[in-house]
């Protein structure tokens, strides 16, 4: 399982879609980063600020999943 490729497109769509749940496919560790940190943005800005983390999130996703099909 180390050694499969995982898509791009479909690393960036599952994290738009549900945040850091669907950063799981590409990246654990960011996954449960970004659920804390998430979390904590959404308390402080009312959820004002996931329109910035969850794109954020995704970026994240595609290099993850970048960085998994060229090593």
């Amino acid at each position: 399982m180390a050694n499969q490729n995982k898509s791009v497109g479909l690393a960036v769509v599952l994290a738009l879609v549900f945040g850091p749940l669907g950063m799981f496919y590409s990246t654990v560790l960011g996954a449960v980063v970004m659920f804390f940190v998430n979390l904590i943005v959404a308390f402080v800005t009312l959820g004002i600020g996931l329109l910035i983390t969850i794109p954020i999130g995704a970026i994240w996703a595609g290099f993850a999943a970048s960085n998994q099909n060229q090593n």
